[in-house]
């Protein structure tokens, strides 16, 4: 049994429980040097897709089968902004982000080295714009605290718990960040990310 169990962790690298049922996505929060400052890069997506139209985004989108992150990372960044995988440079991982939608979302930071040479995918970004990093770091986003719950299922077995349908299920909390630029409201899962690079910068 023990040699068995040995056996089957040699090689084993943790994730996170229950992912088999859960979507993953990649993202790239895209850093721009223009003269002696640095931007990060946002989408606005287009109005004719059925997720999430017009909202602001990352570039970044699923992660096929068989594709590892940080190339789920590159290639929809590609895709989307149309360039070329020389043109970034991906420089950490970032860290996970799990969503209370069942979404796992492996963020990364990276440079792109030629703004010029993007040729935008209008069927997927209506368009981009630049924000500065400095701005970001000097205005705190405006924060609401929202309450998450436990609805169990309406044939929950609750005669095989402790207390039956009394039982005190816990529930959490899950914050909403908007982020404000010019005429931009930059907010959720996009700003959840957002805020934790920028935490790593301060």
């Amino acid at each position: 049994m023990i040699k068995d169990l040995k056996d089957i962790f040699k090689d084993y690298t943790p994730y996170i429980n229950g992912h088999e049922n859960m979507k993953k996505a990649s993202v790239l929060i895209p850093i721009i040097k223009l003269k002696d400052s640095h931007f990060i890069l946002f989408e606005v997506r287009s109005k004719t897709l059925k997720s999430q139209p017009s909202e602001i985004s990352f570039p970044g989108g699923k992660i096929e089968v068989n594709e590892t992150p940080y190339e789920a990372c590159v290639r929809e960044t590609c895709e989307e902004l149309g360039t070329i995988s020389s043109n970034i440079e991906i420089l950490s991982e970032l860290d996970l982000f799990i969503s209370p939608s069942n979404l796992i979302i492996h963020p990364f930071v990276g440079i792109i080295k030629n703004i010029d040479i993007l040729n935008i995918n209008k069927d997927e970004v209506d368009h981009i714009f630049l924000v500065p990093i400095s701005h970001l770091l000097e205005n705190e986003p405006i924060k609401y605290e929202n309450e998450v719950k436990v609805i169990p299922n309406k044939n929950f077995p609750y005669e095989l718990i402790p207390h039956k349908k009394n039982y005190k299920f816990q529930g959490g909390y899950y914050d909403s960040l908007f982020y404000m630029y010019k005429n931009y409201v930059i907010w959720g899962i996009t700003g959840k990310i957002l805020d934790n690079f920028l935490k790593l910068l301060k």
